[in-house]
């Protein structure tokens, strides 16, 4: 399968400096993945394990105070490879939108408050293409009952638009120059159930519609298991687990995989939910070793002192964590 994203060994810190002291947050660390063309890779992990901090890096909009410090990161389409962390700001706005999209988190509160819908889209597509306006309104609105959006919400501002269609309009927004690849965080953040399932069915449409492929990220490992074809798992900035959905639901091999799972509500189960002791560290100053490990019900003394590497297991399936490799070479 062909990869359409190539990331190696990135490493992105948030450095600031005040009153003379430097305070750097390394909320990305040592990533590396890779995704196939035409799938859709999860990334998920709690709040501030660096889901965002990626996906800012992936398109290419790491500016102060975020610093990428190593790493490689490779598009490839067709043809033609892009490396967004060497290209000119000129270069990458050839890249972006039409090669490249991204759903930022809260997306659906970017929208012009003072404009019309339709009038958004225009500006957005004549920015990026020479279309006459008759034609750009042609192509809107061909696009919006493709997927199947009211016409109707052309013609409202953003704040006569519920919150479930706002979202949407975002997401058509980012889609409607048929990019390649499309980065979502967080798309279903602070949307109820019925609203989460029409977004989430209107992202899986997108992809089969124009063989895109999608990245997103999220908390909720429901919503990856819904949509995701491969998930990895972010913890503190460092990627912890990566194999397909079903293998990780059905049998996570790190502590930290096998938590969220078990947090999840499941129908017809009265039980207590298992939480996730503790809290996540600070990425202005990890804990060594393991940074799961002051968590970790399992941990040993050395998990204290070895940060454990991104170990293949089994073709397509990856952990950090030395028990689970132990684990795993011995049938468990």
């Amino acid at each position: 399968m062909h990869i359409v994203a190539d990331v190696q060994d990135l490493r992105a810190h948030y450095v600031t400096r005040a009153y003379g002291i430097q305070r750097t947050v390394k909320a990305v660390e040592g990533v590396s993945l890779q995704v196939r063309q035409g799938e859709i890779y999860g990334i998920v992990g709690e709040s501030g394990c660096g889901k965002s901090t990626l996906l800012k890096v992936l398109m290419g909009e790491a500016t102060p105070p975020l610093v990428v410090l190593g790493g490689s990161v490779r598009y490839s389409f067709g043809n033609q490879d892009y490396y967004p962390l060497s290209m000119t700001e000129r270069e990458l706005g050839r890249v972006r939108w039409q090669e490249v999209s991204y759903i930022p988190q809260g997306s659906m509160h970017l929208l012009n408050p003072v404009q019309r819908v339709r009038d958004t889209f225009r500006d957005f597509v004549s920015a990026h293409r020479p279309m006459r306006k008759a034609e750009i309104d042609d192509m809107v609105r061909g696009y919006v009952r493709h997927l199947g959006l009211p016409e109707q919400a052309l013609s409202a501002f953003p704040h006569q638009l519920s919150g479930g269609m706002r979202q949407r309009v975002t997401i058509a927004l980012a889609t409607i120059l048929s990019p390649k690849l499309v980065l979502a965080d967080e798309p279903t953040t602070a949307l109820d159930v019925v609203v989460q399932r029409g977004v989430l069915q209107l992202l899986k449409q997108i992809r089969e519609s124009s063989g895109s492929t999608l990245v997103m990220a999220t908390h909720d490992m429901g919503v990856q298991a819904n949509l995701a074809d491969r998930v990895a798992v972010l913890y503190a900035g460092k990627v912890v687990e990566e194999a397909d959905t079903e293998t990780v639901f059905r049998d996570p091999l790190h502590p930290y995989t096998q938590h969220l799972i078990r947090s999840l509500p499941k129908m017809g189960d009265k039980s207590q939910r298992i939480s996730i002791p503790g809290n996540p560290p600070a990425l202005d100053n990890p804990p060594p070793g393991c940074r799961f490990h002051p968590r970790c019900p399992v941990a040993r003394e050395a998990c204290k002192y070895e940060d454990p590497p991104l170990v293949e297991v089994a073709p397509g399936r990856r952990v950090a964590c030395s028990l689970a490799v132990g684990r795993s070479a011995h049938g468990r």
